[in-house]
């Protein structure tokens, strides 16, 4: 999309709600990434406001003539299809993904599913409940391994086991977020993200992030309110290697039918350079720490630029099944 040029461009997006904070447990990374976002819309002449769905009924958006939305939240009621749903019933475009692919892509469970369906490449995994054998499940994907709640983002409830006798209170803890648990093997290596932007045939990479954690940590903490981790981008990968981890992350972003914008971590095994998908982010943080401005920066797409390019993606996605 070209920048806009003139006040009536602005006008041309009516007025604009920007949805952040929520209900979720990322609701204060929400609350930075929408306070960017509306400040980046506001400095184009668009006549944008704070919305928050905690302090707010939906219905209010349609009550006081809302034309579209940008969706700022995380997490659960925000990128999980349940608000997609119900904007949907009001009739207003929103930013991102639709109401199938936002439940699929919150689901790391699902999520999987379909990529070894479609033969992409991700790390081996077993689903876990209070009946589980997780003694047996630390045998067949070997140590150490990740416990996690298949529905929280942010590495919010995540644990590294390192020891059989560890998975008991790993579950327990990803159980208080989620009623099952997603063990997955531990891929060791370099930590990657790759953002991609469009929808369809016409999604495209933007250039890759590699993630250096300290320790190798990039926890809640080292995501969002320290400056310890290091970032760089574009990755320094070999050019066949960047092109395959593109591939497969464009190819991971359709397979479940993501659009408006994305993000899709991978991992690059130390022993081969085999990549794998760790998950999607369908509504990506865009804080001055998030990873998706970072990499449109480096293909001179500025921080407000990409805002206002996400905005003009915004639609309804079931408008074709309608009366």
């Amino acid at each position: 999309m070209s920048p806009i040029s003139s006040s009536s461009d602005a006008a041309a997006f009516g007025k604009v709600g920007v949805l952040f904070g929520g209900r979720s447990a990322e609701r204060e990374v929400s609350i930075m990434s929408g306070t960017g976002v509306l400040a980046a819309l506001s400095s184009r002449g668009i006549d944008a406001h704070a919305f928050d769905p905690a302090l707010r009924s939906l219905a209010e958006l349609a009550d006081e003539g809302f034309d579209r939305v940008f969706i700022a939240l995380h997490g659960r009621f925000g990128e999980d299809g349940s608000l997609q749903g119900a904007l949907e019933q009001l009739g207003i475009p929103y930013t991102g993904s639709g109401v199938m692919t936002s439940a699929v892509g919150m689901d790391k469970i699902a999520t999987k599913m379909i990529w070894i369906v479609r033969g992409l490449p991700t790390p081996k995994y077993a689903i876990l409940d209070d009946d589980t054998d997780l003694a047996r499940v630390a045998l067949d994907l070997g140590l150490p391994l990740i416990v996690k709640p298949p529905l929280e983002g942010s590495t919010i409830g995540i644990t590294k086991v390192g020891a059989a006798s560890q998975m008991q209170a790993a579950y327990r803890l990803a159980a208080t977020f989620d009623e099952v648990v997603l063990a997955e093997e531990f891929v060791s290596g370099r930590e990657f993200t790759v953002a991609v932007l469009g929808r369809g045939k016409t999604a495209r990479a933007l250039p890759i992030v590699e993630i250096v954690a300290p320790q190798g940590n990039y926890d809640y903490q080292n995501k969002y309110f320290t400056d310890d981790t290091k970032y760089f981008c574009p990755a320094d990968l070999d050019p066949a290697t960047a092109g395959e981890m593109e591939r497969i992350a464009v190819e991971a972003y359709r397979a479940l039918g993501c659009e408006g914008w994305g993000r899709v971590d991978v991992l690059l095994r130390a022993a081969d350079n085999a990549p794998f998908l760790l998950e999607v982010n369908t509504s990506p943080g865009m804080t001055s720490h998030s990873l998706v401005p970072m990499a449109a920066r480096a293909v001179g797409i500025g921080y407000e630029a990409l805002c206002v390019e996400i905005l003009a993606s915004a639609r309804l996605k079931m408008a074709k099944g309608q009366g």
